[in-house]
């Protein structure tokens, strides 16, 4: 078993609606981001999933949420932008897209800053 990751960032603004306390303010972070797969074999060239097509298909979920205010974004008008439902979103988008019956997707870690975040491993 090999976990194969490539790990990127973005920035975005956000605010926690109702949470009693400063984050419910709007504010900025430069989000971190880890997405792991996991393969059971290598390819012909000894690679578990070549890291440009993690990169490529996250790239286009993170274009999504760059520079953007979160709380505007489809997928959180109904739900905080937290980290963890963040790493749910980015998560649920490319686990069908980073699947094969050599890998899947096996985490996303969010991060706020180089000391906080959450990592999903989905329902």
């Amino acid at each position: 078993m090999f976990e194969i990751f490539v790990k990127t960032h973005f920035s975005a603004g956000h605010h926690l609606r109702n949470y009693p306390g400063n984050c419910e303010k709007p504010h900025g972070h430069n989000w971190q981001v880890k997405v792991t797969v996991r393969a059971t074999a290598l390819d012909e060239l000894g690679m578990g999933i070549d890291f440009r097509r993690i990169k490529t298909s996250l790239n286009q979920v993170l274009d999504t949420l760059d520079h953007r205010d979160l709380n505007e974004h489809p997928e959180f008008i109904a739900k905080n932008p937290s980290s963890e439902n963040i790493a749910v979103f980015i998560y649920d988008t490319l686990k069908q897209e980073l699947k094969t019956d050599r890998y899947h997707l096996h985490s996303v870690t969010v991060g706020e800053t180089d000391n906080t975040g959450t990592t999903y491993f989905g329902a």
